[in-house]
């Protein structure tokens, strides 16, 4: 029996699609959370992962994200914090997105003593995954407001976990990481402040994450140059992607960076993160800053995490879309 060349057509294109979809399915999705859209700006870490399975994972909310009302942020399954100092955890954030400038972002709504993670977790009932001792502080902050202690999750060095399909283990990462006594409160809270003593949560930490797809990326959170960016992210882990602090000071700068691009990790791409800058103004790189600098020094791709502007990545770190 002959088909009728409109079924025939329609056939194709369901076949096509049918071939389509999968290739698509398969990436994995970043979008930024930045304090401005379409931009780069000063206070920006926030990223949202969503693996090709549907599970989404939050990293470092920060201060750009406006609560957990944040329209932006949507599904929550887990989120990785890689240490507790306010512009990653979150002490403050602003009232919405796009409020304040990306040179002046508002940050006028406190999240003590929970901090903005904590708030995001409750409210969407996520996991909190963190290594070294940060765990017990967050299980006794979601006691405290009504939530599971149990949805704080150790992934200690060395190890993992497996939380919704996604591999998640924490690495080495060089950087301070006290605990603000802002967040005990009380006395005992007062006491450490008046003597300028921060609580001891342990090291800080980066992640390396491998998603269903095969992408094995790497967050460096806050650090220095380590030799565990190649023996163990490289030569263990072989990461494809990663995102990259650039801001120097407080952790490395564009040269050194690159460094770790370059000549320790060797991924297939990288998104710059924490330049602690107007890196873009009307989206493009501005010129002169530490954000155009590192892409300068750098011999893969670098993609700047432009607010609310989604890229895809594929299981060997090529970005596919978006950037």
């Amino acid at each position: 029996m002959t088909m009728p060349s409109t079924s025939r057509i329609a056939a194709a294109v369901l076949a096509a699609a049918a071939v389509a979809t999968p290739a698509w399915a398969q990436n994995v999705k970043v979008t930024p959370l930045g304090g401005i859209d379409g931009e780069f700006c000063p206070q920006d870490r926030a990223l949202i992962f969503e693996d090709p399975n549907g599970t989404r994972v939050l990293y470092d909310p920060g201060r750009t994200v406006a609560g957990a009302d944040d329209p932006r942020l949507g599904r929550i399954d887990i989120l990785l914090v890689s240490h507790l100092h306010g512009d990653h955890v979150g002490n403050a954030h602003t009232k919405a997105p796009n409020s304040g400038t990306c040179a002046a972002p508002d940050t006028s709504v406190s999240a003590l003593p929970n901090s903005n993670a904590v708030n995001i977790a409750l409210a969407k009932k996520a996991k909190i995954v963190t290594g070294s001792e940060m765990p017990p502080f967050f299980a006794a902050k979601l006691r405290a407001s009504g939530g599971d202690p149990a949805n704080s999750m150790l992934a200690r060095f060395g190890g993992s976990v497996t939380v919704g399909g996604i591999r998640i283990a924490t690495v080495a990462a060089l950087h301070s990481n006290g605990l603000d006594p802002d967040y005990i409160g009380g006395e005992l809270g007062k006491a450490m402040k008046d003597v300028g003593i921060a609580g001891d949560v342990g090291l800080a930490t980066g992640y390396v994450l491998q998603f269903s797809n095969g992408l094995v990326t790497y967050l460096s959170g806050d650090t220095g140059i380590t030799a565990d960016q190649d023996l163990v992210v490289r030569g263990h882990y072989n990461a494809k992607l990663v995102v990259m602090n650039i801001g120097d000071g407080f952790t490395t700068g564009p040269a050194e960076a690159a460094y770790v691009i370059n000549s320790l990790v060797k991924p297939a791409s990288v998104i710059a993160s924490h330049a602690n800058e107007v890196g873009t103004i009307d989206g493009k790189v501005r010129p002169g800053s530490k954000t155009e600098r590192f892409i300068q020094a750098t011999q893969v791709p670098v993609h700047v995490p432009l607010s609310g502007r989604t890229m895809a990545f594929d299981a060997t770190g090529r970005c596919v879309a978006g950037c």
